[in-house]
């Protein structure tokens, strides 16, 4: 696990100052702390800090490919990487290390851009190959590593891990994009189509880009794609020992490391599922952590000890308060573009805890999107049934007119919280899940935006990216385009962002099995009922661990890392909140109703209404455009 940068000239190739190559190096010193390195050639510098995992003091980089033709920088973890150097050293190259990397060197110049294919695991890379003069720029399959890029105006092309990588060119311009601040406000994060800087991009999960000098920038090229088209047949007990051995083998693979290994656990269903098969696989305990909270009703560690005593693991538990509001700085630092998951506060303190142990932690994200985890998935299998057996008019007419009336109610208990719901079944199966994943409605986003920002928005909206995304997917039935939808766009911009970021900031790699593109493939494949049976989603994959986890973990309500956010807006940061609507961060864009902000920051204030989640959206957004420098 590391971080690169790069500097690349597509017109032609000008010197390339090694300085300017360390200095974006600098910026990303967090994400490794154990080394440095920097290569320049007419036209290209890459750069490279290192997280040691894998032969510790024998593959720095930028690495060289023996015969000295082809330089790369990489991030992330190649887990077949010993399978792919027997297969390549039975061809007749020659390893001089004992890692990944010159792995991939060796697969790029045997197999050119289907190296890719070959590649198990979480990657960004960059090699330059000095007799084609072209770079090739890559990301893994689901976006686990992330990888920004910009043009600059003296026709340069930059690369980084992180955006703080780019800021750190001169060259940069920091200029806001309006269409990302309305993507921001609606998803809570910055989906990776857009950045929030305008002419800086994202390179999407299964893409890659080949630049050549003398030629424009391409267009990126998507290289992998998950398919919910097909159904597997076959028993069903068939098909749960088919998913139980790729469950295990996606543990056992991400295993290998020359350092100390352990597990982040929650005692949910999914870190317990992965603490279960290292426990299986390895011969001494398992080391696993715990974040606990002050308030019981927010504390889950009963559970976390309960199957680090199952399974017998090196098990360490700190609760913390969650009055950790102090935190709000080293949050908007850290993602550099506004992040409004609040949850990206307790992850970073587990990833803390975990990094006094380990410097590897397995995590159990991705199971609910691959295999339809969350309520959503439920509620939108149900809804799609009530759309299927009534004609989109009668919908849109009944249950637009009911739902336009009908009260907001985010007070009350769920089944009286009926007017998303009347509101999402008046539309189609996308625009009814663009609505279920929304932070913010198209309505009330309408009431923030001052008629300046509205005027530069246009005729866009957030949702239409979303929506044109799941009536494309190659899928069947509107759960599949759902679980497409969280696999495309949720899970690379908010779920894999917030585990890297806290993860590197703190020097840890995390690695996800439950993403293994194998286990994606199958999951995507299975009959509806084996993913969602009645109101119990991951329905297959529960079963399936029925041999290895207790009852009342593996059907307990989900939880997930809770911030009394509410609470801190009516205490420490009821100040803070004040600010947004009156102070000079948000009011100078001039994008904002501060009117009708102090109206909702009062409300909230008071009791009157909960408005937690928007006004951590805006403080967010305000903390992140200050350390942008763009208010």
């Amino acid at each position: 696990m590391c971080g690169i940068v790069g500097i690349y000239h597509l017109d032609t190739p000008k010197p390339v100052d090694p300085a300017r190559v360390a200095g974006m190096c600098d910026a990303l010193a967090h994400r490794g702390p154990d080394g440095e390195g920097v290569w320049t050639a007419p036209g290209v510098g890459l750069g490279h800090r290192r997280l040691s995992i894998i032969d510790l003091a024998g593959s720095p980089q930028p690495m060289a490919s023996s015969d000295g033709r082809a330089v790369l920088v990489f991030n992330g973890e190649i887990y077949n990487f010993r399978e792919l150097r027997h297969e390549l050293a039975a061809g007749g190259v020659h390893f001089r290390t004992d890692g990944d990397s010159e792995v991939i060197l060796a697969a790029w110049q045997r197999w050119g851009t289907d190296c890719l294919q070959h590649l198990q695991g979480m990657f960004a890379f960059a090699i330059y190959d000095l007799e084609a003069r072209s770079l090739f720029l890559a990301r893994d399959r689901l976006g686990v590593k992330p990888l920004f890029y910009a043009t600059l105006s003296d026709g340069s092309v930059i690369f980084g891990s992180e955006l703080k990588a780019l800021l750190a060119h001169p060259l940069l311009r920091r200029e806001a994009d309006p269409l990302a601040v309305e993507d921001y406000m609606t998803w809570g994060y910055v989906p990776d189509h857009r950045a929030i800087l305008k002419n800086v991009h994202k390179l999407a999960a299964g893409h890659f880009l080949l630049l050549r000098h003398g030629k424009p920038l391409p267009v990126p090229n998507e290289w992998w794609d998950v398919s919910f088209a097909g159904r597997r047949s076959g028993r069903r007990a068939a098909l749960e020992e088919e998913l139980h051995a790729l469950l295990q083998e996606a543990v056992r693979s991400r295993m290998v490391a020359d350092v100390p290994l352990g597990a982040f656990l929650s005692g949910g269903v999914d870190s317990s599922s992965v603490v279960a098969f290292m426990a299986n696989a390895g011969a001494q305990p398992v080391r696993t952590c715990s974040i606990g909270f002050d308030v019981a009703g927010l504390d889950e560690t009963a559970y976390a000890q309960k199957i680090a005593q199952r399974f017998g693991t090196d098990h360490v538990t700190r609760r913390v308060s969650p009055d950790d509001f102090e935190a709000v700085e080293a949050l908007a630092g850290m993602f550099d573009e506004p992040f409004a998951d609040a949850s990206a506060l307790p992850t970073w303190r587990v990833c803390q805890l975990a990094r006094e142990h380990v410097t590897v932690a397995l995590s159990g994200d991705g199971a609910d999107e691959a295999l339809a985890g969350y309520r959503r998935h439920v509620f939108q299998r149900a809804e799609d049934r009530v759309r299927g057996a009534l004609p989109a008019s009668m919908r849109a007419a009944v249950f637009g007119r009911l739902g336009a009336l009908y009260p907001k109610a985010d007070w009350a208990p769920r089944p009286l919280r009926a007017k998303s719901t009347l509101l999402a079944l008046a539309g189609d199966s996308a625009q009814g899940y663009a609505r279920a994943l929304a932070y913010t409605t198209p309505e009330l986003r309408e009431g923030l935006y001052s008629p300046e920002f509205q005027r530069l928005r246009g005729e866009y909206r957030a949702e239409q990216p979303l929506e044109a995304l799941m009536r494309k997917a190659p899928a069947r039935s509107g759960l599949d385009r759902a679980q497409y939808a969280d696999l495309k766009f949720w899970l690379p911009g908010d779920i894999l962002t917030k585990i890297d970021r806290t993860s590197m900031a703190v020097g840890l790699e995390a690695r996800e099995p439950l993403l293994d593109h194998r286990l994606v493939e199958f999951a995507a494949c299975l009959p509806e009922n084996l993913r969602v049976r009645g109101r119990q989603g991951k329905w297959l994959m529960k079963q399936a661990m029925q041999r290895h986890l207790p009852e009342d973990i593996l059907y307990r309500p989900k939880q997930g890392f809770v911030t009394p956010i509410a609470q801190w807006f009516r205490g420490p940061l009821q100040e803070a909140a004040r600010e947004i609507a009156h102070g000079k961060g948000l009011a100078a864009t001039g994008w904002f109703d501060q009117h009708h902000l102090g109206h909702l920051v009062e409300q909230h204030v008071s009791g009157r209404s909960d408005h937690a989640r928007l006004l951590w959206q805006l403080l967010m957004l305000e903390r992140s455009f200050t350390t942008l420098g763009l208010v």
